[in-house]
């Protein structure tokens, strides 16, 4: 078995600069769900409340979970939803000023979101299916703007 070199990247050469991730992911609920979500019927109450909740507090511990990340002090982090018939789309904005960006907190923020509204859901079904997650926006760093194209 080839031995693993694991390390954390030094990033204490670079300069800090104003660095932003945006990430996105969706849940599919169905229509009868989303109807319920509407009304304010659920069983565990406000899902978008604890849900933002959940998704912030984990953007601020990415490095704790992630091994290789940088802990990083963050300078925003916002989580917000949008809602079709059948799904629900959460979104996540992280900025920071430092040497190294925001995109896995970004990702985990939305991961944690999502999987905060299947548990405020599951009483009602476990017939939840969280979609695809991804960057689809980040800036700052050498590397400079990223944009998604699909």
């Amino acid at each position: 078995m080839r031995k693993a070199e694991l390390k954390m990247i030094d990033v204490s050469g670079k300069k800090p600069t104003l660095r932003t991730a945006v990430a996105v992911g969706a849940i599919k609920v169905g229509a009868e769900i989303m109807n319920r979500i509407k009304k304010g019927n659920l069983p565990k109450g406000d899902i978008f409340a604890v849900a933002k909740i959940a998704g912030i507090n984990a953007c601020k511990m990415t490095s704790n979970l992630i091994p290789m990340c940088h802990n990083l002090e963050l300078t925003h982090c916002d989580i917000s939803f949008k809602n079709s018939k059948s799904e629900i789309e959460v979104k996540s904005v992280v900025k920071t000023f430092n040497r190294t960006g925001v995109e896995m907190e970004a990702l985990i923020a939305v991961s944690v979101t999502l999987l905060a509204v299947y548990d405020m859901l599951k009483p009602l079904s476990k017939n939840l299916t969280i979609l695809e997650i991804k960057l689809i926006e980040k800036t700052g760093g050498k590397s400079g703007r990223y944009e998604r194209k699909d």
